[in-house]
C-alpha cells in the first residue's frame, strides 16, 4: 500500500475533526418535529461531507481529494454572504488545500491507490 503523504494525512484529519465538532455543536439546533424548516440538516450535511472526504482521503480515494476542494469552495462562496473577512480565510484555505492535495507526491498517493483498485 502507498503510504499517505503527511500533507495529506494532516488535511483529512482536520476535515474530520472539524466535521465531527461541527456535526456535535450544530446538532443542538436541529428541531426534529420540523427538521425542513430550518438550515440546519443542510449544514448537517455539509459536516457529514467534510467527515466523508477525510476518511476516503486517506483511504486514498481520488474523488474523495476532489470533494474536499468542493468543500472549501463551497465554504469561499458561503463566506460572500457573510464578510469580505470569510471570503479570504477560506480562499486562503482552499489555496492550501489546492497546494498540498495536487501535489506531485499528492498525485502519486491518489494514482497509486486507483491503479491498486483496478490491477
Amino acid at each position: 500500500m502507498n503510504k499517505c503523504p503527511l500533507a495529506v494525512t494532516i488535511l483529512s484529519w482536520l476535515l474530520i475533526v472539524v466535521g465531527l465538532v461541527g456535526l456535535v455543536y450544530h446538532a443542538k439546533e436541529i428541531d426534529f418535529r420540523q427538521p425542513l424548516q430550518n438550515d440546519t440538516l443542510w449544514v448537517e450535511l455539509v459536516r457529514v461531507l467534510a467527515i466523508v472526504s477525510g476518511i476516503f482521503m486517506l483511504r486514498g480515494q481520488n474523488w474523495a481529494r476532489w470533494l474536499a476542494m468542493v468543500w472549501i469552495a463551497f465554504h469561499v462562496a458561503i463566506g460572500f454572504l457573510h464578510s469580505w473577512q470569510q471570503v479570504v480565510m477560506h480562499a486562503i484555505v482552499f489555496a492550501v488545500f489546492a497546494f498540498f492535495l495536487f501535489r506531485p507526491v499528492a498525485n502519486e498517493y491518489f494514482r497509486a491507490s486507483a491503479d491498486q483498485v483496478q490491477g
